[in-house]
């Protein structure tokens, strides 16, 4: 499988991907298409596009066997087993609004999920990577193993999800019910929230309506770092969905008894 040519290469896509979107960020007059057409608000930007064709092209060169399934261009099949999932901008709406929340995600999969998965924030130079015996995150604090916090009750735990309403209106009943037995419940983080709970920083990611490009990098990260992530019946999730991830066995366990039983 070429471990460390993977590796290399998903490093070599976020540096192209920082380089490829920093132009974009707080730029003046940034403009966003709306992908929903009147029916709500999911922007997608030129910057979106620009990064996803950087990385597709030099996957292209470097990987020319592997398939790519990305967020703005769809599925590219290739011959290998691998496929390469990437998103782009994890967080438009974040990055249209200039906070430093967005990412760049990157996943390399094979007929049974993730394997390897990196979560790049490029503004603050941030970089977590996950799989293929990698749990690190490297950026303006320097290099550091990834462990999760591990077991605790569902009292003391920390939970993040990226809107208020988190989906259809008994998705966020079902989320609420979790809410109201932590300790502590913040909102609007997109994939920035799974890298702080792979990084040991908080407990909980509950999410619904997510895609593969938007789960599978973050699922690889906090595996490797020790945590959980399921869909709300304990089931695998790499394909999207409804997103349990937690820090330990005992916060997953917890919230999972509650979410069960509204889906």
């Amino acid at each position: 499988m070429q471990t460390e040519h993977i590796i290399e290469t998903a490093h070599a896509l976020a540096d192209a991907a920082r380089g490829a979107v920093l132009p974009f960020f707080r730029a003046a007059g940034l403009a966003a298409d709306n992908k929903l057409a009147g029916s709500g608000f999911d922007p997608v930007t030129e910057g979106d596009r620009a990064v996803e064709r950087v990385m597709r092209e030099l996957l292209t060169k470097l990987r020319p066997g592997d398939s790519i399934l990305g967020e703005e261009f769809g599925l590219t099949k290739g011959t290998s087993g691998l496929t390469w999932v990437l998103d782009p901008i994890d967080g438009t709406r974040g990055f249209l609004s200039g906070t430093p929340t967005w990412g760049v995600l990157i996943a390399v999969s094979d007929e049974n999920g993730p394997i390897y998965g990196i979560v790049d924030q490029p503004y603050i130079g941030e970089r977590f990577e996950g799989g293929l015996g990698r749990a690190e995150v490297n950026g303006p604090l320097g290099k550091h193993p990834l462990e999760t916090r591990g077991n605790g009750p569902l009292s003391e735990a920390i939970l993040f999800t990226t809107f208020p309403e988190v989906g259809e209106d008994w998705e966020g009943a079902a989320f609420k019910a979790v809410s109201s037995q932590v300790k502590l419940t913040r909102y609007g983080m997109d994939c920035y929230a799974y890298a702080l709970l792979a990084a040991g920083q908080i407990d909980l990611v509950i999410e619904a309506g997510l895609n593969s490009y938007d789960i599978q990098a973050p699922i690889a990260v906090i595996e490797a770092a020790g945590g959980i992530v399921t869909d709300w019946q304990g089931g695998k999730v790499h394909d999207g969905g409804r997103v349990l991830a937690a820090a330990g066995a005992e916060q997953h366990a917890a919230a999972l008894a509650i979410l069960s039983t509204y889906s």
